[in-house]
């Protein structure tokens, strides 16, 4: 199947260069991300549905492949560990992974909690615990770069499969105190849909009607609109505006029976409302694409 980006973004580097970037598209909106420490040239790969991708990636641009940092156990996310395995070549590697979910993550060698790290030649990443998604979500940090598979998107959140809304507010909140310069190196291509969904709950935010725009320019031309950044998901993502009035007010009118006392109630009613799609509906007329 095509991949919703046929243009990935070009390959940048962290604040201090320590750390090479790389993105690459899998199966039809997953992104795996390719991290290479500079100065070893050691490549860890970031989640993936399978290992053909990145294999072939490595071996296009001179990479290592000698690690794994696992955020989570979906299989499109663990599917690289399975693939490589059917391969034989999970054997050898170093796979970081949830250690509360250490059983679920194939070839783990190192299971990381919040606070640990994980180590790539010369970079070492912070494990932060980052659940709502799924029980045991991790994700990994190091200088302006983080890696936060279906915890927080371009505009959005992952739904709550194992919840409940408290984790994941408590996640998303731990993550928008991250610099905002900080880049958000998620696991999909889902910018568009959320963008959606934010402008149906917040329609007078102008940094969210600009990020619409270029957004909508980006995917036309078949690019990646990730990664973004903490100080635009602070602007724009409406899981994490909670203290928005007009937020606050879309929700109340959604849910009218619903108590709206504090930032997790109007979180938990965010999402649920996003969940219902209502959203889904509106034409592309009602966005804000004109200049």
């Amino acid at each position: 199947m095509e991949h919703v980006v046929t243009k990935p973004t070009p390959p940048f580097s962290s604040a201090s260069g320590a750390l090479e970037v790389h993105q690459i598209p899998a199966w039809q909106d997953n992104l795996i991300w390719l991290a290479v420490c500079t100065k070893t040239r050691q490549a860890a790969a970031v989640d993936g549905p399978d290992a053909e991708a990145v294999l072939a990636y490595c071996d296009r641009h001179g990479l290592s492949l000698t690690t794994i940092l696992n955020t989570h156990t979906h299989m499109d996310h663990v599917g690289i560990n399975h693939d490589l395995s059917r391969r034989g070549q999970l054997a050898g590697l170093r796979v970081f992974g949830p250690k509360r979910k250490a059983s679920d993550v194939p070839g783990l060698t190192d299971p990381v909690d919040d606070g640990d790290h994980a180590q790539l030649g010369e970079v070492r990443f912070e494990v932060l615990l980052t659940e709502g998604h799924l029980d045991g979500h991790v994700s990994y940090v190091f200088e302006d770069v983080l890696f936060c598979g279906d915890t927080l998107f371009g505009a959005g959140c992952g739904k709550l499969f194992d919840g409940p809304p408290e984790k994941m507010h408590a996640s998303l909140t731990r993550l928008m105190a991250l610099d905002p310069a900080t880049r958000v190196c998620c696991a999909h291509e889902y910018t568009e849909d959320n963008l959606r969904f934010a402008w149906s709950v917040e329609p007078d935010n102008a940094a969210l009607a600009a990020r619409i725009r270029e957004t909508w320019a980006l995917r036309a031309r078949g690019e990646c609109s990730l990664p973004s950044t903490i100080g635009l998901e602070r602007a724009t993502n409406p899981f994490a505006r909670h203290a928005s009035p007009t937020i606050r007010a879309s929700v109340a009118a959604a849910w009218p029976d619903r108590a709206l006392d504090d930032a997790l109630s109007v979180f938990a009613a965010t999402r649920a409302l996003k969940d219902r799609r209502d959203y889904a509906k509106q034409p592309d007329d009602a966005l804000p694409l004109a200049p």
